[in-house]
């Protein structure tokens, strides 16, 4: 049995300030997503939840810090880089648009309706995200074939894993909400079946803020 756990990355700056963080203008964690950070490390170390044999981490500042801060708590385990954990490109044009100015330019986009439209100029299209986030899952699980891996990324690349294990449509039916440093975990039990252990376990954030306000 291989065990996927994916944690998403703790509270980021560009979240705060209302932007469209790629990987070109991601600044990292605020303090408030550090804060969540240490919490996750803090509770892994005190409780040996996760005996990890691998830290694998996206391109992103905010993924990376994540894995960072975390990964005394696993042992020490060096950060593994894997781009096809980051989250949905919204390439050179609108990487660090605020979302004001990314609406004024190219207006309110359906994200809903069709996976292959293009709603980011010149980035991905959802389809081709959910592509390279299901090939990144499928190549790791490959070579940590009865392992336990941690992966540091996004709340897009969760959505994406679970839609995939479901194997349901890759837009609409079903919301969810992957709160910053959650740990959502997916046992592959046998080749194509995966079994959900747990979804959104934020328990260490427990008496802490929401969020950081953000600009308006």
């Amino acid at each position: 049995m291989t065990r996927l756990i994916l944690v998403r990355h703790g509270e980021s700056n560009t979240t705060v300030a209302r932007r469209i963080g790629g990987f070109r203008t991601c600044s990292g964690l605020s303090p408030l997503g550090r804060e969540q950070a240490e919490r996750l490390r803090d509770r892994l170390a005190s409780t040996g939840e996760i005996a990890a044999d691998a830290l694998i981490s996206s391109q992103f500042a905010r993924a990376r810090e994540t894995a960072e801060i975390i990964a005394p708590a696993l042992g020490g385990l060096p950060i593994e880089i894997i781009e096809g954990f980051g989250e949905h490109d919204p390439g050179d044009e609108c990487d660090g648009l605020t979302f004001d100015e990314y609406v004024e330019r190219y207006g309110s986009h359906d994200w809903e309706s069709d996976p292959f439209t293009v709603g980011f100029p010149g980035g991905e299209t959802l389809a081709a995200f959910h592509l390279r986030v299901g090939e990144a899952i499928s190549q790791t699980v490959r070579r940590y074939e009865g392992k336990s891996v941690v992966v540091a990324c996004h709340g897009g690349v969760v959505d994406a894993a679970l839609r995939q294990a479901l194997r349901t449509a890759q837009l609409g039916v079903f919301e969810i909400n992957t709160l910053n440093t959650s740990i959502t975990e997916m046992h592959l039990v046998k080749p194509g079946r995966w079994k959900l252990v747990r979804y959104n376990d934020h328990a260490h954030l427990a008496g802490l803020v929401k969020e950081t306000p953000r600009n308006s």
